[in-house]
């Protein structure tokens, strides 16, 4: 019972301060959370271009899975829609404006990346590269619609 107790009170203060979490800081968090993304999907595409190590392949998929499951949509506070001092963001205002629009790229990310894990796990290069691609296709879908282009 002791546990329990403990446990939902780290789940309360984990969610409070999701709550209060200053846009600067969500800015930072999010980017933390897409730098790791996309390094695991560069193992994956150096995987299925080259030598394939099934283990770095499922390690892979499943950080990026776990990221897109990770309710990252909690850092797209108020305020983080533009840059804060020093701490650039890249996201397009539609992303707030259009949150319908903007749900449906992330559950279509989430699916792909779900489905990604789950198909790692096989060991099957040639399904992993084609999964691989739909999981491309649901970031760039975000990237197209939501993402700032900045050299």
């Amino acid at each position: 019972m002791m546990k329990k107790m403990t446990l939902a009170a780290c789940a309360l203060v984990v969610a409070g301060s999701a709550f209060a979490l200053e846009p600067d800081k969500a800015i930072q968090f999010r980017q933390a959370g897409y730098s790791f993304m996309s390094w695991n999907m560069n193992t994956i595409k150096n995987n299925v271009e080259g030598t394939y190590n099934q283990a770095q392949v499922i390690a892979a998929a499943n950080s990026i899975a776990a990221i897109a499951n990770s309710g990252m949509g909690a850092l797209y506070v108020p305020g983080s829609e533009k840059d804060v001092g020093n701490v650039k963001t890249t996201v397009k205002p539609e992303f707030f404006s259009k949150p319908q629009d903007a749900a449906k790229v992330a559950q279509a990310f989430n699916r792909e990346a779900n489905e990604l894990a789950k198909v790692a796990a096989t060991g099957n290069a040639a399904a992993v590269k084609a999964q691989f691609g739909k999981v491309g296709a649901a970031c760039k879908a975000c990237h197209d619609d939501f993402r700032i282009k900045r050299n």
